[in-house]
């Protein structure tokens, strides 16, 4: 039997779930750039956008405990869940983000304009796997 790629209510879940993990990868990825691109640094592109890339993950993983200990998870069971989550999403969140802005500015640069093209294809890169985790395995991202 294959994939049903047509059930509104998952893409709907899995959007929102895909969008609170780009809110967290969104604040420490450009955070990370916006410091390395205001400061003097000697670090290659390479390097700043691995930093940013792991910030991201640390970040959306912070977002997703308080998310989730708000909603009466214990902490504990907030921070496994969010250490639980889809790194594979988060991975490729980041990747995308990333390859991006690489591909408009020719590195790790923010500017008013690629960073709306960042996040979109930040979201629309891991949205379709978030959602056939979705509707393979009962959950999304959490």
């Amino acid at each position: 039997m294959g994939m049903n790629w047509n059930n509104k209510t998952n893409w709907i879940k899995s959007a929102h779930n895909t969008k609170w993990c780009l809110l967290g990868c969104a604040i420490g990825d450009f955070g990370t750039i916006a410091y390395f691109q205001f400061n003097e640094h000697n670090l290659s592109t390479l390097s700043v956008m691995l930093f940013a890339m792991f910030n991201g993950l640390l970040t959306s993983i912070m977002l997703e405990t308080i998310i989730l200990y708000r909603a009466h998870f214990t902490l504990k069971a907030a921070l496994k869940t969010a250490f639980g989550m889809s790194f594979i999403s988060m991975l490729a969140m980041e990747a995308a983000m990333n390859l991006t802005d690489y591909a408009l500015t020719g590195g790790a640069i923010l500017t008013w304009w690629v960073i709306p093209l960042a996040l979109l294809a930040g979201f629309l890169t891991p949205w379709p796997y978030n959602y056939w985790r979705l509707e393979k395995h009962g959950k999304c991202c959490h």
